[in-house]
């Protein structure tokens, strides 16, 4: 009696133990700076079609177990405008058209991520650009996750695309022979930092005492 008694108790563990989700804690990554970047690119009086890039920082928080619960925090460096010719840079960091002197960043929140299957999800946010704050959509693809062989850091990388109305923000010079429309074209590399992973972990441990 005692055995069999003590057999069902067991098993009552283990289908316990093997039924019971087991949640995996959201990590916060961090964009590397000299990898994650948005490229820009604007029809030029209809005859070509011009390109800029900015690099950009902040954090990513990835939830795997529940996608629609991950954030993104970005901040682009809206003064360090690269077009490969000097003189647009300064064109277009002039009150014409960024006024990076006085809105040298421009940032990005999201507040919504729908995951949409295959590695894609549609990412909901606000841009604020040159001090004026408007919802952006972005479609976002997971391209790799793993150990980088450089730094030795578990990293993710994405794409994203999307695009704005410059006008919504206040830049309004040489409309409509510049194109409104500015389409975006992000690539985003993030890495774990272990210390912080350390820290979480220890933070979660002790959350559930």
């Amino acid at each position: 009696m005692k055995q069999t008694l003590g057999r069902s108790l067991s098993s009552l563990l283990i289908a316990i133990t093997f039924s019971t989700p087991i949640f995996a804690a959201s990590e916060t990554y961090t964009l590397d700076k000299n990898h994650t970047y948005v490229l820009w690119s604007a029809e030029h009086l209809g005859f070509t079609t011009q390109y800029g890039k900015w690099y950009a920082t902040g954090q990513l928080v990835l939830d795997k177990d529940n996608p629609s619960q991950s954030k993104v925090n970005v901040t682009i460096d809206v003064k360090d405008m690269i077009t490969g010719i000097p003189e647009l840079d300064k064109h277009l960091k002039s009150n014409l058209f960024f006024d990076a002197e006085h809105y040298p960043t421009a940032t990005f929140v999201s507040n919504k991520v729908t995951p949409q299957g295959d590695n894609k999800a549609t990412v909901d946010g606000t841009l604020t650009l040159r001090g004026v704050s408007k919802p952006v959509v972005l479609e976002v693809t997971l391209n790799k996750e793993g150990m980088n062989p450089i730094s030795n850091k578990m990293s993710v990388g994405f794409t994203a695309t999307g695009s704005i109305n410059r006008s919504d923000f206040g830049i309004n010079a040489f409309l409509p022979a510049v194109s409104d429309k500015v389409n975006l074209s992000i690539g985003a590399e993030a890495y774990l930092d272990q210390n912080k992973k350390a820290d979480q972990d220890k933070d979660q441990a002790q959350g559930k005492k």
